[in-house]
């Protein structure tokens, strides 16, 4: 039997919890990607639990206990539980009933097997005990260590009842698979087979899985195989892949950290601010990042406009053109960040005023940029 050790097993809020429900005569297991990454050696980020405990029970024994109990999605079966502050989401194990491709009518399982065959794919139908003893009641370890993202059982069943899915499957390559051997066959012909589905999906879901997916270290792979089952134009008219791996290449030789803005610049495409919901200000980097690809600025002046924005600049310019980074372009682009402009419109308005004073304001900007940012306040003055 596999067994894993992670800190945040052992830790006292864990162990509380467990206790909650264990010291009752009920299951605890530790499910999906806490047990995932751990296994892959990859950070943890939420911890949740499974148990054969009905809701209303588990609410009851965490107060009993001290312990606040949040009804955070009761009707679903899932109670959150706050330990030393630590939230995990504690879950009855269910089966669905019902779905129409966005919602599931679920009931209460009373075994983990039913509860795995719900999920998405093998690898986050891995359970494990408070004692460390992994269960894997799918075969989902296989899968796991071969970085092998498949669906459970049909992949166009899993599907049908999220089509959310179909871009999960692209995200968790992304993040998880094996960028030798690929995607998944059958789970990429089902996702071709239900691009249709996508349009039952919010915006905001869409959006925030194309986010997840390019944040990846190199989603470049998901994405051309999004594009060539028909997906990437579905949640992005007018976007191109190719451009991507590219800038894959020229991140690395920048050392630029992953950025799903930067990233989307790249892959272009009709209102992305609308078709994945974008904040205010992704759409004003956004925006910022256009505007530089197309005005033709050097690279000093581009540092000077767009401050930090800059060197993303730079790197789409390289890719677009087919080219190396070039550090020196880069090195002037943070020196131009880093000047600032001596003049402002008072040093001017004892003789100009309204359109004729932001002329002059400009006119004397442009005239400094010009020079290397070396005129001095009073050089420009005169």
């Amino acid at each position: 039997m596999t067994r894993i050790s992670p800190e945040w097993l052992g830790s006292v809020p864990a162990r509380r919890v467990c206790a909650v429900l264990t010291d009752a005569g009920y299951q605890a297991w530790f499910v999906g990607g806490c047990v995932r990454n751990t296994l892959l050696g990859e950070l943890v980020a939420d911890l949740d639990l499974s148990t054969d405990a009905p809701p209303e029970v588990v609410m009851q024994l965490a107060k009993a206990r001290g312990l606040r109990a949040i009804p955070t999605g009761i009707d679903h079966g899932t109670v959150t539980i706050l330990a030393e502050n630590v939230p995990f989401e504690v879950t009855t194990f269910r089966k669905d009933i019902d779905t129409d491709g966005r919602r599931a009518v679920v009931a209460f399982a009373g075994n983990m097997t039913d509860d795995a065959r719900r999920r998405d794919f093998t690898m986050n139908a891995l359970y494990v005990d408070p004692d460390g003893n992994v269960a894997d009641p799918l075969g989902g370890l296989d899968d796991l260590h071969a970085r092998r993202v498949r669906f459970i059982d049909d992949p166009d069943a899993r599907i049908r009842e999220d089509y959310l899915r179909i871009l999960r499957f692209f995200r968790f390559h992304a993040w998880y698979g094996d960028p030798e051997n690929g995607l998944d066959a059958d789970g990429l012909a089902a996702c071709a087979a239900n691009t249709d589905g996508l349009d039952q999906l919010s915006r905001e879901r869409v959006g925030h899985e194309m986010r997840k997916l390019l944040s990846a270290p190199d989603p470049a792979p998901s994405v051309a195989a999004m594009a060539a089952a028909g997906v990437l134009m579905r949640i992005l008219p007018g976007s191109n892949a190719l451009l991507l791996a590219v800038l894959m290449h020229v991140e690395g030789q920048a050392g630029l950290a992953p950025d799903p803005i930067r990233r989307l610049a790249a892959l272009g495409g009709e209102d992305p601010g609308d078709l994945l919901r974008l904040t205010k200000r992704e759409m004003t980097h956004l925006s910022q990042l256009r505007e530089g690809l197309g005005n033709g600025m050097a690279a000093q002046e581009l540092g000077y406009r767009f401050a930090d924005r800059a060197v993303d600049i730079l790197a789409l310019r390289a890719a677009m053109a087919g080219q190396e980074f070039d550090t020196k372009l880069a090195e002037k682009a943070v020196f131009g960040a880093n000047q600032s402009f001596p003049l402002a419109a008072s040093d001017f308005m004892l003789d100009l005023s309204g359109p004729a004073l932001g002329k002059a304001l400009g006119n004397a900007e442009q005239r400094w940029i010009a020079s290397g940012f070396t005129l001095t306040r009073a050089e420009l003055l005169r």
